[in-house]
């Protein structure tokens, strides 16, 4: 326990530090890796033999290219590390309302006119005005009323460049990209991953949000702007643990 703490503490400094880099030069932009890290495996890479000839140069005047691809060739992404663009247009409403009502009373009432004979001995240990033909009496009344409602709505329109990290077994391509825009102190992050099939890749090397399955989209921010509309950390402990 000692140790933990000793290593918590040795590591708030560097917390601490970061924390003023950010408030007084801004939030930095993370640094550009390649996707295919993010995949489990290593990457096979094929070199070229030292025996095989290199393709000669095109001419000025030549519709080809040295290392162009084929001019039939389908340009849609279909192999790790391609890219492919996904268009994220979200505009969703919801609205949900509800009410519940209930009454209930009741009553009850009981007397002990003969009771083995016992009935007039406690008109005497109790009270006086006890009537043993009214010896018990209840009521109740209970009511219980609840409404909710839930008004949510959502619009949002970007575009994000994924790249293909992995292709599975049955043909399909898992993509994930980011893109991260700072201005002034605030950096806004857009970030997508899911699971596409080549055959929903238009054309155009598009894809829509719809049509990725196990899509995780994340939009958000962090800087200036996000740090003074995010809870206090000790206002959020606070509320996370409190028993009222």
């Amino acid at each position: 326990m000692r140790l933990c703490t000793l290593a918590l503490l040795a590591l708030l400094p560097l917390g601490a530090c970061s924390t003023v880099h950010e408030a007084v030069a801004g939030p930095d932009l993370t640094p550009v890796r390649y996707p295919a890290a993010l995949v489990g495996q290593q990457q096979q890479v094929i070199l070229a033999s030292a025996n095989q000839p290199l393709p000669s140069a095109a001419s000025a005047n030549s519709l080809w290219r040295t290392g162009a691809r084929a001019f039939f060739l389908d340009q849609r992404a279909n192999r790790v590390g391609d890219i492919v663009t996904v268009q994220i247009e979200i505009d969703d409403r919801a609205q949900t309302s509800n009410s519940t009502s209930s009454n209930r009373s009741g009553a009850m009432s009981a007397g002990v006119p003969n009771f083995l004979g016992l009935e007039s001995s406690l008109g005497r240990i109790l009270p006086g005005g006890f009537d043993p033909a009214n010896a018990i009496s209840t009521n109740s009344t209970s009511s219980n009323t609840g409404s909710g409602s839930v008004s949510r709505s959502e619009k949002i329109n970007l575009v994000i460049a994924a790249v293909v990290t992995g292709v599975l077994p049955n043909g399909n391509m898992m993509i994930q990209g980011t893109q991260e825009v700072r201005t002034n102190g605030e950096v806004r992050q857009l970030s997508v991953a899911g699971i596409i099939r080549p055959e929903d890749i238009t054309s155009a090397n598009t894809i829509r949000h719809s049509q990725i399955a196990e899509a995780r989209i994340s939009y958000g921010g962090r800087g200036d702007i996000s740090r003074v509309q995010r809870t206090p950390a000790g206002q959020a402990l606070v509320e996370t643990f409190s028993p009222f």
